[in-house]
């Protein structure tokens, strides 16, 4: 393990992309799908974001079988996403500098690659991680710790870029530094309740904290 190299671990809904619009649409039609009329329950299934689908169904007492639907419906309106201004420079500047950036998200592992991959943003990452590809989703540390390991970097040295409380958990658990990002959170209290290290409004922030922490990680 290389413990002398800093990197940094996202969250990609609500940190790298903006998907709430497609995911909104998405959980509406899955919902009048398997549940019926209604008005879906959105602001509650927003609050369980960085939670994988599952968990989150189980959480609010709703079928499992909505996530057919919702896939579905979410990779056809897959071109409508968007990534956020700012995320692509800084990107480009962590990995200009070495950084090894990773991506852990609530999403599956194969819907969050076909995504990056789509947007042109793939290639940025070493490794990423979908829930369905560790034994425990998030809040438990799992899949932060997955990609420690295969980026052979000490928690010391990472941190882990994320909009929701269960991104926030999941860093603390794991010993990395949890940083909140607050340009994709529609409840920012709620946020920071979480006790995060620290909390940044911009994505070049994150180049910026990096950079102190890849000093940091090189000093004797």
């Amino acid at each position: 393990m290389n413990r002398g190299r800093a990197a940094v671990v996202f969250d990609l809904d609500g940190v790298l992309v903006d998907s709430f619009t497609v995911m909104k649409r998405a959980f509406g039609a899955a919902y009048a799908e398997i549940v019926g009329p209604g008005e879906p329950p959105f602001a509650e299934y927003r609050r369980h974001m960085g939670r994988y689908f599952p968990d989150i169904m189980r959480l609010m007492g709703l079928p499992l079988a909505m996530e057919g639907p919702f896939v579905r419906v979410s990779n056809e309106l897959a071109a409508e996403i968007a990534v956020y201004d700012g995320v692509p420079g800084m990107l480009e500047r962590l990995r200009g500098r070495g950084v090894p950036l990773a991506v852990a998200t609530g999403k599956s592992g194969p819907r969050a690659r076909a995504l990056l991959g789509q947007l042109g943003l793939l290639p940025m990452f070493a490794l990423v991680t979908g829930s369905d590809e560790v034994a425990r989703p998030k809040p438990a540390p799992d899949i932060v710790r997955r990609s420690l390991s295969e980026l052979g970097v000490a928690p010391a040295r990472v941190m882990m870029v994320g909009d929701a409380p269960a991104d926030i958990r999941s860093a603390q658990a794991a010993g990395v530094r949890a940083v909140a990002a607050t340009w994709g959170t529609e409840d920012e209290a709620e946020l920071i309740a979480t006790g995060p290290d620290v909390i940044v409004g911009h994505p070049g922030e994150v180049a910026d904290l990096a950079d102190e922490l890849e000093l940091a990680a090189r000093a004797p």
